[in-house]
This record gives C-alpha cells, sequence and structure tokens, in this order.
C-alpha cells in the first residue's frame, strides 16, 4: 500500500519549511525512521526522518522549494500500485511516474471486428484533473486543445460524412506531424518545473519511454541553458539578458510566451534598469536569511532600543584563567564561559533584563519574567546569525558553561540546533571581540529585552593606584528595550558585571 508522508509539525508554531536537500531519490528503497530529507525552518536545519519503509515514489518538492506543514512531503509504497486515496485526492489520481509515463502508452487494439471501443472502455491513461471520457477513441491520448463542455455532443462519423472527411492516410500523417511537433510531456510536475526553470519543454530531447521529457530532462536543460546565458554575458551589457540556450524553440503560444519569457533584469550579466550596473548575482532572501531579515526589521521597528558602554580592565581576568589553565588544562573554564558566569549572576540581581515582551490572547503586550535564565549566544554560521541558548544556564558552574557553551555553538554551526533552542532564549551573549570590533550598538533578539555584547581585548594605558600601566581593556555594551526598563537598571547591571570583570577573585567569592 502506498503511503503519503506530510511535513510534520516542526513546533514552536512554525507553518512552513523550506526543502534544503533530500537525501533519498525516487526509486530508492528507504526504511522506518531513515532521515529522507533536510528542511530549513526559522533558523535551524532540521533532519526529517520517515514513518514508512518502502520505494520512494514521489518526492513532492523541489529543493529551494517552500513547503506548508501538513503538505504532502513523500510517498513511499510499491512502484507496481497506484497513489494513495487521500482526502480531497482525485480520484484515478496517479503517482509521478505514472504520470510520466501517461499518453505513451500503444493505443488499445480495436475489437475483433474492426471497430472502435465502447462507450463503456476508459483510455486508462488519466492525468490528474482530467478523467477519462469513456467515450470512442482514436488512440490520442493528450489533452485535446479544446475540450468540450459538459454536456456536449461527440459527433459521429457516417458514410455520408466519410467522403468530405480527410482520408486516413493523410489524418494519420497529420497526426504524426502534430505529435512530432507537441512536446512529449504529459506530467503536470514536469510542466511547472519547466515553467519556473523557463525552459521550453519543445526543445528538451526526452530520455524517458518513447522519448518522454522527464523531470531529470528538465534540470539538466536548465543546466545548459544557464551555462549558455552566462557564456553570452560576456558579450555588450544590455544584450546579454537576451540569450537563449542554443537550440531552443520560440514558445508555441502567447501564455507561455510570457510565462517562459526572463524578467527584463533577472538575469545574471544583464544591465539593471535603476543603476544602469551590470548584474553579478541574484539572491533571493529565503530561508535563514528571510528570517534573520524579519527578526531584524521587526526590532527596528517595534523596539526603542537603547545602548549603555563601558570600558573595564580584565587583566585580573585573563591572569585567573591562566592560572587555572596551568593548574588543570582540561577542566579549566573558558574565558567566554567566565563572563557568562558574571553575567547570569547580574541577571540575578535584575532579573527584568531576562524579560520577554509577550502578546496576551486579548491582543495587550505583557512583561514575562522567568525562573532562569536560558543563556543565548550569538553566532556566527554560513547559514547566517544565530542565536542557540543554553538552558537553565543559571544552574551551571563556569566548567559546566564551557562545556554547554561549545556544544551549542558547534550544533549551531552544524545547523543541528532544533527550533526549539533557536527561539527559547531570555538573554543574548553577544562577543564580537573576536570579529576584530572594539564596540557596537546591536539589535535586540526580540521578543528579548536586554543583550550584552564584548569588544575585543586590547593593551591600553590604565591608570591604577595613581600610577599609568599598560592593561588588557575590552568595552562592555548592554542593550535593552526601553519600553521594559530604564537606564538606572541597565548601568546599574552594566557595571556590577564590569566589576567582577575588574575583579574576578573576589566576585567568585561572593557568587
Amino acid at each position: 500500500m502506498n503511503q503519503t508522508f506530510t511535513l510534520p509539525d516542526l513546533g514552536e508554531g512554525l507553518t512552513e519549511a523550506t526543502v534544503a536537500r533530500w537525501l533519498v531519490t525516487e526509486g530508492e528503497e528507504v526504511s522506518v525512521d531513515q532521515p529522507v530529507v533536510e528542511v530549513e525552518t526559522a533558523k535551524a536545519v532540521v533532519d526529517v526522518p520517515c514513518p514508512y519503509a518502502g520505494t520512494v515514489l514521489t518526492l513532492h518538492g523541489a529543493e529551494g522549494e517552500t513547503m506548508p506543514v501538513g503538505g504532502p512531503l513523500i510517498t513511499v509504497g510499491s512502484p507496481d500500485e497506484g497513489s494513495p486515496q487521500e482526502d480531497g485526492d482525485v480520484p484515478g489520481a496517479l503517482s509521478y511516474r505514472e504520470e510520466e509515463r501517461a499518453g505513451v502508452q500503444p493505443a488499445p487494439e480495436p475489437d475483433a471486428g474492426g471497430g472502435a471501443a465502447t462507450d463503456g472502455d476508459a483510455s486508462g491513461h488519466v492525468l490528474i484533473g482530467y478523467g477519462t471520457s469513456g467515450h470512442a477513441t482514436t488512440g490520442r491520448t493528450r489533452r485535446p486543445r479544446h475540450p468540450r463542455t459538459a454536456g456536449s455532443a461527440v459527433p459521429q462519423t457516417t458514410p455520408a460524412t466519410a467522403s468530405a472527411t480527410t482520408s486516413a492516410p493523410a489524418a494519420e500523417a497529420a497526426q504524426a506531424a502534430e505529435a512530432a511537433q507537441a512536446p512529449r510531456v504529459s506530467s503536470p510536475i514536469v510542466r511547472r518545473l519547466a515553467r519556473e526553470l523557463r525552459v521550453d519543454v519543445a526543445a528538451v530531447p526526452g530520455t524517458g519511454p518513447e522519448g518522454m521529457v522527464t523531470r531529470a530532462d528538465v534540470l539538466a536543460a536548465a543546466g545548459t541553458q544557464t551555462a549558455g546565458n552566462n557564456q553570452a554575458a560576456g558579450g555588450p551589457a544590455g544584450h546579454a539578458g537576451e540569450a537563449t540556450a542554443a537550440g531552443s524553440a520560440a514558445p508555441s503560444s502567447g501564455v507561455e510566451a510570457a510565462s517562459l519569457a526572463p524578467a527584463a533584469t533577472a538575469e545574471v550579466g544583464s544591465r539593471d534598469r535603476r543603476s544602469g550596473l551590470t548584474v553579478a548575482s541574484r539572491t533571493p532572501i529565503t530561508g535563514v536569511r528571510r528570517a534573520i531579515a524579519d527578526q531584524m526589521v521587526r526590532s527596528r521597528t517595534a523596539v526603542p532600543d537603547v545602548t549603555a558602554w563601558l570600558d573595564v580592565d580584565v587583566t585580573a581576568l585573563l591572569q585567573l584563567r591562566a592560572e587555572l589553565r596551568e593548574k588543570d588544562p582540561d577542566r579549566a573554564p573558558s574565558l567566554l564561559a567566565l563572563i557568562a558566569r558574571f553575567t547570569l549572576a547580574g541577571l540575578r540581581r535584575h532579573p527584568v533584563l531576562a524579560a520577554r515582551i509577550e502578546r496576551a490572547e486579548d491582543g495587550t503586550e505583557e512583561i514575562v519574567e522567568f525562573d532562569g535564565v536560558h543563556l543565548g549566544l550569538a553566532v556566527q554560521t554560513d547559514r547566517g546569525l544565530m542565536v542557540p541558548s543554553v538552558e537553565h544556564a543559571e544552574r551551571l558552574s563556569a566548567e559546566e558553561l564551557t562545556t554547554a557553551i561549545a556544544e551549542t555553538v558547534a550544533r549551531a554551526r552544524e545547523g543541528r540546533c532544533t527550533p526549539a533552542e533557536l527561539m527559547r532564549s531570555t538573554f543574548t551573549l553577544n562577543n564580537y571581540g573576536p570579529l576584530g570590533t572594539d564596540g557596537a550598538t546591536p539589535v535586540l533578539n526580540h521578543p528579548e529585552v536586554g543583550m550584552l555584547g564584548i569588544g575585543r581585548i586590547l593593551e591600553r594605558p590604565w591608570v591604577v593606584d595613581g600610577q599609568i600601566l599598560v592593561r588588557r581593556v575590552a568595552e562592555l555594551s548592554v542593550c535593552f528595550d526601553h519600553r521594559v526598563t530604564d537606564g538606572a537598571t541597565a548601568s546599574a547591571f552594566l557595571t556590577f558585571v564590569a566589576e567582577c570583570l575588574n575583579d574576578p577573585r573576589a566576585a567568585l567569592a561572593r557568587l
């Protein structure tokens, strides 16, 4: 029995996901709970396992396509069986492979008497949404160009009118010429893919049964066409975008021409109409980048954020860490873990900075404070800026925080964080020092109300007990939502953390 697995609810109210990479191909055997696809949602890339075993019949989406939660993801079963019957499915609907084969099977043989098929016979080659007429067939299984309206009569050929019709050889020749000109593709999936990739299926050589154009043929043609366009981009700017793949034919209809024609400024190498510059690349804002962009815009437009900063002497902190590493290199806490430990101590004194603004059921906004802190960590990855979090970081020692931070950062960079890890933080620690920045005014990770930033550590002249000495100095900055708290609270938090970093031994004795 064929079974269709739908995109599951990945949690945290997510309604859609983007197919990042298929891990299986059609025709491949899969086992129960085998990961079949990587989907990108929120800011995570998640492996989705399939609960069914069998042969992969249909992959319901191309890589890069956004799919809704609850929509069909993959169909698994036996290649000899038809598509699964589900609520809302069209009776007689075929699987993807059956759709590709539709229209290329030999026409049914006439009965022994040489007559046409009876009204009760059906072609058996059904496309989704087309159905079978049950009337006589001439062996042509493609959808007619001008289908009859419901209730219209089927004209019957009589001896009186037979003389006025085209002779059988001429009709067969015309039909063969028409079939030769028409693209051998029956699958709506393949046609839609061709439209999206701007590929003229009439010019694509088919590798399927009897020259049928398959999805692989369309993808191959799209790659060839892209290579041709890129090669043509070396010509005069303004004409490069008009180049097409070698051997491509003009669309047969105005509708197809409109769907296949490239946009005026969409092709790489064309001249941008606004700036007049040659286009080097175009990258759609989708997936992770779309989520990051939405988050930044939401934070900047909704939050009246304020940033305060303070220089702090961290010489003693570096000395303490060096001593701990010398005593036990395997268990010594990292510098970021020590800063995190003092940050959590400051949040215990000023818990409002670890709150969130959430919308109540009646539409009003509420300041929600929590029992504990999920410490977010700003991490730069290949997919963009991520903010994974350490759950209940206030319960961990500096040594435990070292391990937890390293594991969390590694999962984020490998794309293995769950959506919950990326959406539950209540306060963010942003260490932009490794990026070579002294200070910054970061954007809050909405709906959080606070963020602490640490710049790079530099040697600077510093006054100590009336003497100018060379000390290791870093800049701390706290960004906060002014709707929730004010400058006095934020400044008190910032100065407490600075004092702990300036004299870490005394701070650890008090904690």
